[in-house]
């Protein structure tokens, strides 16, 4: 029978055994043939007389296909043997069939069949083989056991230590590890624990670590002992060290055996005799031990080696102990090189369900080795197998070969059984872990409810016995469960997960049952990640919505985890949501959407204030607007959007992804994922859905310029300014592949093939020659270059059947070249169509993309598109966009006739190109747009930006949007609660909007001339306008027709009511002055031979003033046409002031860029002061209110106030690192507040001119500000406490302390001014896309 325990082998000392070997090689030769060039040694006639005494015992009790599992992998039986014997219908005739086998070897087959016994327990057959073991010739030496020492195999054999695997793995790094734990027993005995859960490979780590040579001669000349202990009783224990102290005592010559031992304290003595006298220095392992009572048996002084799933087990026993754990699987290659030797085939040629059986396995050597052996026995079953690792199904993978449990499933099982009935149902509850997750123990305490130095203990025991495993690189712990492990878990508790879940929301439920978690730990990191996970896996639909459906909870989750996760959130159980309601799911998703990177600013921005600029009808907004009036009545400042109802936001997603402009980014050829690169010099990966980050990686030593999906997904090609170019792994961020000796120059642009027909990478970079590259991503080096560019190439493309390569040059051609021979096959010569051209100079055709048949090609060039006919290379199209600006790149549609252009002047535009029609105009973007792309299906489209961010567009929104943006130029009257907005729109028509909704009152016709300036007047009922034509014009006509007439850049309008004079000055230098609301023209003054930038009426509406590029001011009766020019400047007067107006002396302040400020007397026209100020432009001036004082800022960084008396310099205010572009006193003349161009503004004391304080953000915004921008304007509330300034948004901020109240983020940038109301609780501004924003302060909100 086989018996119970395995067994090992007695041996002698490394001299007694050379010298034994030594002899018998002098005295005793063997028999030994020679085929080809092996030395073959026959079986001494004692082995073989050896084998045919115990055959009839053999054949009884032996399975002969756990032996030949062994006996293979020594290399000794073939496969076809192993089959002839399996052919056999029993096992007693398997046996029979596998020792006429042997009988027919060599030496080296008795000594693999007699270890493999040993391997399989069957320690008992093994000692009637013992006596005649045969020794090695050194010819059959050199070829044993893969280039092992022959001494050392045999020690090891003689010392029971197992054989390597059929498929052995080497694990350099822990081996290394465990050698060097044994090394520190070479003069001292100890212990050198070996621990890890089940299946993690300790077992063969420690057979191999003993496989060496100097390891065994310096630290272990007595031999190695090999005691496999298992889980074992009192009983079971006696008999295992009975086997040992028997084996270690027939190794000594004696008449007289001992009787074996009666107890466990007698073998322990014997074997401490043993050990201690004729065993000193011998390595004692002992595999798989579970507990420390079995392990205080073998505390006898000696070497020890152990493997176990209990890493504390050696604190119960006395000397030195290290330990070495075994955390790490196997990485997928080298578990794929197992399954290809399990298989006998080539790694290349393995099915596409090995990859997934790898990551099924989740790198555990064990269940690697048992689905190859499984395998290899019925090699068309990988999808099988696939299904019942994906279904969990532990019980159905068997063993086949030997192995202490009969499936996975009870080899887990085991690990359990030793815990107490307590601990086990702790552990019950850590299977609603999500995989790959670290919990740190105040989790686990809220879930068990148990003090956190309770649950430590606790912790502490599993990870003992390895069923849990700890990361000590952080403070606190995190504790994680193995893949594994968890499957398990999770398998053997399916049916009580949903209650598992549940009972994790009701402890979370009691411990923060006041208010959510706040704090930045790794606790609340863990409840903001999974709490929805648990809601929706134990059914818990209605908390689900009550949570995800909070502002306060997507308040405080997008604070500590940013907005992706939320996204992806509301996208992951958007099914769950819907029921409840759909609509606001959507709001909320929206909301994160197009907010998200606010929400990744720091300082963390105002949710609530980020929210009420939602539509009125959406559920955040509603939410925002309750806790906005709460917090007003606590003092809190927030503003209303008031009007954007009439807004439309067209981006569905707005994502921050790096740190500096985003210069390429594209979609994975599934939609699913997203790829960007820019100056940051890192690439990152994230989900299309919801931009919640997969991947990031710091890809080049200089700006990454381009990325590239391959046509599987499975790799990105990145290129450089550092000439390089990689190759990176998507799922695991690792670098594959580096070309980095071709490219001389930066690289451009890299493309992958569109199908995995023949994968190839394009690359095209500045090298004048070799500028155009294509790579086999197997080979070190390039497979062709493309030779007819002498000019940097700019870009490159495969046609969509990967036959052509078409490339963008600087020498103004657009080529097409043969994939296949590498020969160019067509060349396009743009030049040619822009005749105005230098002949010297080249253009530069920046990109080209191919249509959805391949039949026609796009390519742009400055400011235009050209689409060509492939075969005939005529032109069929050609798109001109705005002559201020150029074509960045373009992309046409896969399945529809939309090409896509990005702009430098921050647009993306949707052109119609069958019908040579502009359909759309995507605005949102703060700085020029490098990048544009559609998805794979074309229902969505992505554009990269200078700003930083990647914008998504719904193509098919976007295309039937017809939103029309307003100009920055405005004016605003405020009556009591009424408000009337005067602007331009984008189609030069004049719109007038009034109401707090802006509702459009009037819109006139698109004109020829742009309007630059206005102003009314509402002592008078007439309108002055300017025109481009230097007429003036005065007389009756409808408002209808007079809007028809104007267009506008610049308006100011002031104090509307029922009949209003309206001036307006045009881009030529034209006036005009128009009754408002009859439209009637009352005066066309003509004068200034260049743009009119300002106009203002006097007081008693009977004068009016305006100021040109023509570096002139003029003052105009104009109703008689009568003018005075004041003349003196030397450049451009942008704007002036009136100064101490009174019906006598009546004067007027005006500055330029020339640096100059002048004072006119407005009656005479005489210039009364002419002060040089700065040595740079004058870009802003305001007058104190009580006329004492004015100041200057100007383009030379300083600020300067003079006397309005003296007319000398009061103070020089110096501190700026920018030009300073504007002022502003306070109502009370006892502040100026300065705002450069950084962002940053400054507070002076008017009594001194000493600096009070600075208000300015902690650190500078994605727009490398203090305030997003230029600060353009500043207003002071009446009572002096609140300063509102614009720049790149609109903050408010507290005068007393210099700190923002409140931030106001517009969708576009670039406010040129805003407009207050008296009572300082309405502003108005229009940003640089042309969005109009009236701002009503929450009542209740103490300024």
């Amino acid at each position: 029978m086989k018996s119970s325990q395995r067994q090992g082998l007695w041996m002698v000392t490394l001299e007694e055994l050379i010298n034994e070997k030594q002899q018998h090689l002098d005295y005793n030769p063997v028999r030994k043939t020679k085929v080809g060039d092996v030395v073959c040694v026959e079986m001494e006639e004692r082995a073989r007389s050896c084998l045919l005494r115990s055959r009839a015992t053999l054949e009884q009790d032996i399975k002969a296909s756990y032996l030949m599992d062994h006996m293979i992998s020594d290399g000794v039986l073939t496969g076809d043997e192993e089959e002839r014997v399996l052919s056999k219908p029993t096992r007693r005739e398997q046996a029979a069939a596998l020792l006429e086998v042997l009988l027919w070897k060599d030496n080296r087959a008795y000594i693999s069949f007699y270890n493999a016994l040993i391997r399989e327990s069957y320690g008992d057959l093994a000692s009637l083989l013992h006596n005649d073991l045969p020794q090695l010739s050194p010819e059959g030496e050199k070829s044993y056991s893969n280039g092992i020492s022959p001494t050392v195999q045999a020690i090891l054999s003689e010392g029971g230590v197992p054989q390597r695997p059929v498929v052995f793995v080497n694990r350099p790094a822990l081996l290394n590890k465990v050698r060097e734990k044994l090394y520190k027993l070479q003069n001292a005995v100890g212990w050198v624990t070996v621990f890890g859960m089940a299946g993690s490979g300790k077992s063969v780590l420690a057979a191999e670590a003993v496989r060496d040579h100097t390891l065994i001669k310096e630290c272990f000349p007595d031999g190695v002992h090999w005691l496999s202990v298992g889980q074992c009783e009192r009983a079971d224990l006696l008999v295992r060290l009975q086997s040992l102290c028997f084996r270690l005592e027939q190794s000594q010559i004696s008449e007289a055996p001992l009787r074996p031992p009666s107890s466990v304290e007698e073998a322990k003595e014997r074997l401490r005799f043993l050990m201690l006298r004729r065993f000193p220095r011998a390595l004692l392992i002992l595999d798989d031990v579970w507990d420390s009572y079995t392990l205080r048996a073998f505390d006898i002084q000696c070497r020890v080696l152990l493997t176990t799933r209990n890493r504390s087990l050696t604190d119960s026993v006395s000397g030195q102990r290290f330990s070495v754990p075994v955390e790490s699987g196997l990485d997928e290659e080298k578990a794929l090189e197992i399954l290809a030797l399990y298989v006998n085939g080539k790694l290349h040629n393995l099915p596409e369900q090995a990859r997934s059986i790898v990551k099924e396995c989740k790198g555990s050597p064990l269940v690697v080795s048992l689905i190859g052996a499984l395998l290899r026995e019925f090699p068309e079953r990988w999808g099988y197998y696939l299904r019942q690792l994906q279904k969990k199904q532990f019980q159905r993978i068997r063993k086949s070969s030997s192995y202490d449990y009969e499936a996975l499933d009870q080899a887990m099982d085991a690990s359990l059984q030793v815990l107490k009935e307590e601990h086990r149902e702790l552990y019950k509850d850590l299977s609603v872990l999500e995989k790959d997750v670290k919990v740190p123990a105040k989790v686990l305490s809220v879930l068990w409810g148990k003090e956190l130095e309770d649950v430590e203990d606790v912790l502490q025991e599993f990870v003992n016995k390895s069923l849990l495993f700890r990361d000590c690189n952080q403070r606190p712990y995190l504790y994680y469960l193995h893949d594994l492990q968890l499957d398990f878990l999770t398998e053997q508790n399916r049916s009580q997960l949903a209650e598992l879940h549940s009972k994790v929301i009701r402890q979370y439920q009691q411990a923060y049952s006041k208010s959510l978690p706040t704090s930045v730990d790794v606790e609340c990191l863990y409840w903001y990640r999974f709490l929805p996970h648990h809601m929706a896996r134990a059914g818990l639909s209605k908390e689900l919505y009550s949570l995800m459906f909070s502002l306060d909870w997507v308040k405080n989750k997008a604070q500590i985890m940013g907005s992706a996760h939320l996204i992806n959130d509301y996208v992951e159980y958007g099914a769950i949501l819907d029921k409840e309601n759909s609509e606001v799911r959507l709001q909320f998703q929206e909301f994160l959407s197009l907010n998200g990177h606010h929400l990744e600013q720091r300082p963390f921005p105002d949710v609530v204030q980020l929210a009420l600029s939602q539509p009125h009808s959406s559920e955040v907004y509603r939410q925002a607007l309750l806790q906005a009036k709460e917090r007003a009545n606590r003092g809190q400042l927030y503003l209303d959007w008031v009007n954007k109802s009439n807004q439309e936001s067209l981006s569905r997603l707005v994502l921050h992804p790096h740190q500096n402009s985003v210069y390429y980014a594209c979609f994975s050829r599934d939609g699913n994922k997203i790829a960007s690169c820019g100056a940051s010099k890192t690439l990152r990966v994230f989900k299309s859905t919801s931009g919640e980050k997969l991947q990031e990686i710091l890809a080049h030593d200089d700006e990454v310029l381009c990325c590239a999906f391959s046509p599987d997904d499975r790799h990105i090609a990145t290129c450089s300014s550092d000439r390089k170019v990689k190759v990176w792994n998507v799922e695991k961020g690792t670098l594959l592949r580096v070309f980095e000796d071709e490219h001389e120059e930066q690289i451009n642009h890299c493309q992958f093939t569109h199908t995995n027909r023949r994968v190839l990478l394009a690359t095209c970079s500045n090298d004048k020659i070799t500028n155009t590259k294509l790579w086999n991503l197997n080979k070190r080096t390039s497979q062709n270059t493309m030779f007819g560019h002498m000019e940097p190439v700019n870009h490159c493309c495969f046609s969509p059947d990967d036959t052509y390569l078409a490339t963008s040059s600087n020498d103004g051609t657009l080529k097409l070249f043969e994939v296949q021979s590498a020969n160019e096959w067509k060349s396009i010569d743009i030049n040619s169509f822009f005749p105005e051209n230098d002949d010297e100079t080249s253009v530069m055709v920046k990109c080209s993309t191919w249509s959805a048949d391949g039949t026609c090609i796009f390519c742009a060039a400055k400011n235009t598109v050209f689409m060509f006919d492939i075969e005939t290379q005529d032109m069929l199209l050609e798109i001109r966009t705005s002559r201020l600006s150029t074509v960045q790149y373009c992309q046409a549609c896969p399945n529809s006739q939309l090409l896509a252009l990005a702009l430098s002047h921050y647009t993306v535009e949707l052109w119609d190109f069958e019908a040579n029609k502009r359909m759309a105009e995507c605005s949102g973007h703060l700085s020029w747009v490098p990048c544009v792309q559609f998805s794979p299906k074309g229902s969505l489209l992505l554009s990269s930006s200078d700003d930083q961010t990647i914008r998504l567009w719904e193509t098919e929104r976007v295309h039937t949007s017809s939103a029309v943006a307003l100009k920055r130029d405005f004016d605003v009257v405020f009556n009591q609660d009424d408000i009337t907005v005067v602007a331009a729109d984008s189609k030069n028509r004049l719109q007038v909007r009034s109401g707090l909704t802006g509702a459009l009152e009037f819109e006139s016709v698109k004109q020829k001339s742009r309007i630059r300036c206005t102003c009314i007047c509402r002592q008078a009922p007439a309108v002055a306008l300017g025109t481009e034509d230097g007429t003036v014009q005065a007389g009756k006509m409808s408002a209808r027709q007079v809007l028809r007439r104007i267009g506008l850049k610049a308006l100011q309008l002031l104090n509307l009511q029922q009949t209003s004079v309206l001036a307006l000055g045009l881009e030529l230098g034209t006036v005009q002055v128009l009754e408002v609301p009859s439209g009637n023209t009352l005066a066309t003054l003509l004068g200034h031979t260049k743009t009119v930038h300002h106009c203002l009426f006097t007081e008693d509406g009977q004068t009016l003033i305006t100021s040109s590029e023509d570096t002139t001011v003029r003052v105009w009766r104009w109703r008689t046409g009568e003018c005075l020019v004041l003349e003196g400047h030397k450049e451009q007067v942008r704007k002036f002031h009136l100064v101490g107006f009174s019906s006598s002396s009546p004067a007027l302040l005006s500055w330029s860029f020339d640096g100059t400020a002048k004072v006119w007397d407005l009656s005479s026209g005489k210039k009364l002061q002419d002060l040089e100020c700065h040595h740079g432009a004058v870009l802003s001036a305001d007058i104190s209110l009580d006329g004492q004082v004015f100041s200057t800022a100007s383009a030379d960084k300083t600020a300067k106030v003079w006397s309005c008396t003296s007319w000398e310099m009061v103070f020089l205010l110096k501190g700026h690192k920018a030009c300073v572009r504007s002022c502003r006193f306070s109502w009370d003349s006892k502040r100026l507040a300065t705002g450069d161009d950084n962002g940053e503004i400054r507070l002076w004391n008017m009594l001194n001119g000493s600096l009070l304080r600075i208000c300015s953000r902690e650190s500078k915004d994605s727009m490398d500000s203090f305030h997003g921008g230029w600060v353009t304007d500043l207003h002071f509330s009446p009572d002096n406490k609140v300063l509102v300034s614009t720049g790149g948004y609109i903050k408010w901020w507290s005068v007393e302390r210099g700190e923002a109240l409140q931030t106001f983020y517009t969708t576009g940038a670039n406010l040129k001014r805003i407009h207050v109301s008296p009572d300082f609780k309405s502003f108005v501004t229009i940003d640089n896309i042309g969005i109009l924003y009236i701002l009503k302060q929450v009542e209740g909100g103490q300024l």
